[in-house]
This record gives structure tokens, C-alpha cells and sequence, in this order.
């Protein structure tokens, strides 16, 4: 999980220098939060002003051994959480990045 969500922060930041057709820090940053969020990992997520990425998660459970028909078929998706449902609101945050 970790290095996926890595990857999809890069390729997010990757899209947003595109789309900008600069590297200027700010402008990126703002074309970062205008910009959805999708790629393997992400569908629709959005990055909020305080910086918090909010997108789906998932309960899983491992499969067991017969469950289990090819290599890294490990888990199966129990249910899928809404992103607004598992990130606190944004009003409630006030990290570094609220206020830019």
C-alpha cells in the first residue's frame, strides 16, 4: 500500500506540472487540487486544500489457501468505504496547509 499510494502521489504531481505547462511550486499545487485524482490505485479522488488526499478504501479480508487461485490472489474485497466517509472533514483539520 505504501508504494502504491507513493506512485499515485507522483503521477498526480506528474499530471499537474502537465497540465500547469510549468514547474512553478504554486501553480502545480493548484492545478494538484483542481485536478481528480485516477489512476491504478485512485478513481475520482480529490486533494483537499489542507492537503489531505481523499479517495475510497476498502475492507479486505485474506483469502485462505483454496480461496486463493493465482499468485497475489490474497485478498477479497468485503466492502467499499466512500472517501467522505473515512477522512475527517476538513473543518476539523488545521494543519500546516489549511491556511494556504
Amino acid at each position: 500500500m505504501l508504494q502504491a499510494g507513493l506512485y499515485s502521489s507522483i503521477y498526480h504531481y506528474l499530471q499537474a506540472i502537465q497540465a500547469a505547462g510549468t514547474e512553478d511550486a504554486k501553480a502545480v499545487s493548484l492545478k494538484m487540487r483542481e485536478l481528480p485524482i485516477n489512476d491504478f490505485y485512485n478513481k475520482n479522488g480529490v486533494l483537499r486544500r489542507d492537503g489531505r488526499a481523499i479517495h475510497d478504501m476498502y475492507l479486505a479480508q485474506v483469502k485462505s489457501p483454496a480461496e486463493s487461485k493465482y499468485q497475489f490472489d490474497d485478498y477479497k474485497i468485503l466492502s467499499k468505504i466512500p472517501g467522505k466517509d473515512v477522512w475527517r472533514p476538513e473543518s476539523e483539520g488545521g494543519g500546516p496547509s489549511a491556511a494556504r
